[in-house]
């Protein structure tokens, strides 16, 4: 739960639409709601933010203290994050900076808000710079207009396929970086470790909770007014479960990125890729047809007709 304080701003902010007075007045402040790495609840937390060109950045400065802050310990366990800014409310993913990188924005960083050098000049600790990356859906690549069940299910398989392409692509700039390494003794970490963790698990995360939500809820609302689809949903079913450990061994591939052969890593990683793919495929091939006829949002529950006198 947040603290009396933190709740008190949090109020202030949703009520004002991000205007804060006190001691945030004046100040650039968003609220993050993560997921808590142990306790599984939402935590909401106001943070001051810096930003650089396009990117939204929030530090892990905990007022300089020797732990890092229990927000950061969240986001590295569920990377998706909301994020509070104004009025504006939108979905992220949550992107600690490494190596150079985190270098050069830390240094933008504090030509900004000087306080955050000293900070870190209080603390052995390196103060985490953690990017947050929209996770919504860019514009014109999913449904103009989200009408109905087939809709929301294009657009949620798009977001995936956006997130495992970005995988790949980092992936790639993760063995470029190790390639380019001149110097004596073993490459240095290309600072890519974290940004590939981050989008992996929000990816694995995400398929989950996808699926979870298919088969406790849509596809037996589905197989009851659709009998003679009953096969179609039975494959799907087994498909989850493919995919299930389809993630399992992504992750696992993944984790291993620091020693790893980078051409048995990229053809692995392909074949991981394909099938997921496949997978999103064929459950829109199954799935489209039935779901345009459903509207989204639900509109609602009809009112029960009156009881006879």
């Amino acid at each position: 739960m947040p603290t009396s304080f933190n709740q008190s701003v949090i109020d202030e902010f949703r009520a004002n639409k991000g205007v804060v007075g006190g001691y945030f007045e004046g100040s650039d402040l968003l609220l993050l709601t993560t997921t808590g790495a142990k306790s599984g609840e939402e935590r909401t937390t106001p943070l001051g933010f810096v930003r650089h060109g396009e990117l939204l950045m929030v530090i892990g400065s905990n007022l300089g203290a020797d732990k890092h802050p229990d927000w950061y310990h969240n986001l590295l366990a569920h990377p998706l994050v909301q994020v509070e800014i104004g009025a504006e409310s939108f979905e992220a993913i949550a992107v600690p900076a490494e190596g150079a990188r985190r270098e050069e924005l830390f240094t933008h960083v504090v030509s900004a808000e000087p306080g955050y050098g000293e900070y870190q000049e209080n603390t052995r600790r390196v103060l985490p710079v953690v990017v947050l990356e929209s996770a919504e859906v860019a514009e014109g690549e999913g449904p103009a207009e989200v009408r109905n069940l087939a809709d929301k299910l294009v657009e949620v398989h798009v977001w995936l396929r956006a997130q495992l392409g970005h995988v790949r692509a980092e992936v790639d700039a993760h063995f470029a970086a190790v390639a380019a390494h001149q110097g004596p003794g073993e490459p240095p970490a290309p600072g890519l470790g974290l940004q590939i963790r981050q989008r992996c698990l929000a990816f694995c995360q995400s398929l989950e909770f996808h699926h979870v939500s298919e088969d406790a809820h849509m596809f037996p609302m589905l197989e009851a007014q659709n009998p003679h689809l009953s096969d179609a949903f039975e494959r799907l079913r087994v498909e989850h479960r493919t995919v299930a450990r389809l993630q399992e061994e992504l992750s696992g591939l993944l984790a291993d990125i620091a020693g790893a052969d980078p051409e048995r890593f990229r053809t692995e990683l392909t074949r991981m890729s394909d099938e997921l793919t496949a997978h999103l495929d064929y459950e829109e091939e199954s799935l489209l047809p039935i779901l345009a006829e459903i509207p989204f949002p639900p509109g609602p529950p009809s009112e029960a007709e009156p009881e006879a006198a």
